[in-house]
């Protein structure tokens, strides 16, 4: 007797930068990365999303012969939670282009069920922004921060690469202490007057993102400036999960800032005297939309949309 067909998991990792799809099946993995999308709710923001993924997964690599076994599809898709509509008009075209299980989540949802594989903690993401989301055994989530550029995110890397930046500017008009930062300014932009123009409009949290690995290098070189940066944003991104997160309580830190060992060892220790437990994450948020496309068991369930 031939044995049935094992199923297929697509799981999509979809952030504004970049998207990353990852088909499982027949035991073997292949994983293929291309140009994310603006987030759901931009402006035709599920058009782009799909064609972010459909860049990525034909039909011959999701396998969809009718030999194959049944195929599920989780997504991780910023902008979901903003837009609610637009993710399920995704989920929608995703199932009926790939004759698929669907399933469609917030970024930050896949990136918690990656971190804890399915179970209850807290996932801090530092990166450029900065939210916390805890989901407790009974599957109720409370959110810290996540309130963007202008109206939070404190402690992210935009936040630290903003008050880098600021902190140059004050040395070099005569407003604040003198710091190498401003000297590291003047190479990024040509000069401290050009600094306006080189954020610029378009994109300007990722623009400032982009200086905050300098202010964490000269802080661990000990420029006085840079190192009181660093502290604060500790400070911040502790508070923001301990805002969340029951005393004794388990926090995984993920993001571009876990990316620094020495960042990410001063905040595990500030979580620590916060009373919160760090850990490190047990998967990405790539596995966490592997976990939702699979199972629909959890108590994450009720914050996804699946067709």
């Amino acid at each position: 007797m031939t044995p049935e067909p094992g199923p297929r998991i697509v799981a999509v990792d979809l952030g504004k930068t970049t998207c990353r799809v990852r088909v499982a099946a027949a035991g073997r993995e292949h994983t293929q990365s291309g140009p994310g999308a603006p987030g759901l709710a931009a402006e035709h923001g599920t058009e782009r999303a799909f064609d972010a993924i459909a860049a990525l997964l034909d039909a011959r690599e999701a396998g969809t012969d009718a030999d194959a076994g049944p195929l599920s599809i989780g997504i991780g898709a910023a902008g979901a939670e903003a837009a609610p509509d637009a993710a399920r008009r995704l989920a929608e075209r995703v199932s009926g282009r790939w004759s698929a299980s669907a399933v469609v989540a917030s970024d930050v949802l896949t990136a918690h069920l990656g971190a804890f594989d399915g179970a209850a903690g807290t996932v801090l993401i530092a990166g450029t922004g900065a939210v916390a989301v805890g989901i407790g055994t009974d599957g109720e989530r409370r959110r810290a921060d996540g309130w963007g550029p202008w109206l939070g995110d404190d402690g992210s890397g935009r936040w630290i690469g903003q008050r880098g930046l600021a902190a140059a500017l004050r040395a070099g008009d005569g407003r604040g202490e003198q710091t190498v930062l401003a000297e590291d300014a003047v190479a990024l932009a040509g000069s401290l007057d050009a600094l306006p123009g080189f954020v610029g409009d378009g994109d300007a949290a990722r623009r400032l993102a982009s200086f905050a690995p300098t202010v964490l290098r000269r802080g661990t070189d000990g420029d006085p400036v840079a190192s009181g940066i660093v502290a604060e944003a500790v400070r911040l991104l502790a508070g923001t999960a301990a805002a969340v997160t029951p005393r004794g309580g388990v926090v995984a830190v993920v993001g571009g800032l876990a990316d620094d060992a020495l960042f990410l060892h001063a905040l595990e220790a500030a979580l620590d005297r916060a009373g919160l437990a760090p850990r490190r994450p047990l998967g990405s948020a790539i596995d966490g939309a592997a976990i939702l496309a699979r199972r629909a068991d959890l108590p994450h369930e009720r914050y996804a949309i699946r067709v």
